[in-house]
């Protein structure tokens, strides 16, 4: 059988997560998946790591740099040789074959479906509080983003628009990816009845750095997709959250601020050039999917709207 999937794993020093993660795509065994892992400047590479774990055909590549998992992931899927690719977190892991199965299934039934999102539980199967996803939802659903733990991705669509920004580094490249799908024509699907374990990984998470990234990469999302007479306010407005949850998280990082400004105007001008603002359509189909996810079956063979 020639295998339709890549599962793509991101990793820096998380060896038991690691472990756990690749162990548990024994669920999946029988797809025979391309298993690709990018070991991000890990202290203990991750072949010494995985030294006695088997995954299928499994395969290693190396940063030395420590470029981060989006650089990671981009390269993931360039070197996939599927046509849908699987991307997890090292710390999160497979309860069974069927929501893998189903959201195989899911992207050959829906050709404008260019994302699909889990459910995310922990490895006992209790469900998170899903904040993009109203809780009663129990159906198939179109979303404004999904959650980066897992989620599969059409390699070609995902190659089309240029994968995730390297730029971003860390955080927030989900929600700025999906918002180019809508542009292009193309959905996020949420699968509440596909879960995948996810229980964060200690290691490596600072929520000074999370605090400053994520408001440089909000400003930068920006930069990239509104129309100019927006970002006059929502540039003032990103930087305004940033002292807001810094208050209300209580982290110290009295010059964040800064480090937030100098990051913006070192990376002002390559982003002016890429830049390409979405449609008004687009941005309010993303405000609409955001407040309200629509059933996909509910759509019916209705030509998405772009």
């Amino acid at each position: 059988m020639t295998s339709r999937l890549t599962v793509g794993i991101t990793t820096r020093d998380r060896p038991e997560s690691l472990k756990r993660c690749v162990g548990s795509l024994a669920h999946i065994a029988h797809l025979k998946p391309e298993v690709i892992v990018f070991d991000d400047a890990s202290r203990t590479p991750v072949t010494e790591q995985l030294e006695c774990e088997t995954a299928g055909d499994l395969r290693v590549i190396r940063c030395e740099q420590g470029e981060g998992y989006i650089v990671g992931r981009n390269q993931i899927v360039r070197e996939a040789g599927t046509p849908y690719v699987l991307l997890l977190d090292d710390d999160a892991s497979l309860l069974d074959a069927a929501s893998v199965i189903r959201a195989i299934g899911m992207l050959d039934s829906q050709p404008r479906a260019g994302a699909i999102a889990f459910a995310q539980t922990t490895r006992s199967g209790q469900p998170w509080g899903e904040r993009r996803v109203s809780a009663a939802q129990s159906e198939p659903c179109f979303v404004a983003a999904y959650y980066g733990f897992a989620h599969l991705l059409r390699r070609d669509v995902f190659l089309a628009l240029g994968g995730y920004r390297d730029r971003f580094e860390f955080y927030g490249e989900e929600k700025e990816f999906c918002l180019r799908l809508i542009e292009a024509g193309y959905r996020t699907v949420y699968l509440p009845g596909s879960p995948i374990a996810h229980e964060p990984d200690p290691v490596g998470r600072d929520r000074q750095r999370y605090l400053r990234y994520v408001t440089r990469n909000d400003a930068l999302h920006a930069l990239y997709n509104e129309p100019v007479h927006r970002l006059v306010w929502l540039l003032p407005a990103r930087l305004f959250l940033y002292f807001k949850m810094r208050s209300a998280w209580r982290i110290d990082d009295p010059f964040g601020w800064a480090w937030v400004l100098s990051e913006l105007g070192s990376n002002f001008r390559p982003v002016l050039r890429e830049r390409r603002p979405v449609s008004a359509t687009t941005r309010r189909v993303w405000r609409e999917l955001g407040r309200a996810p629509v059933p996909v079956w509910a759509a019916g063979e209705q030509p998405l709207e772009s």
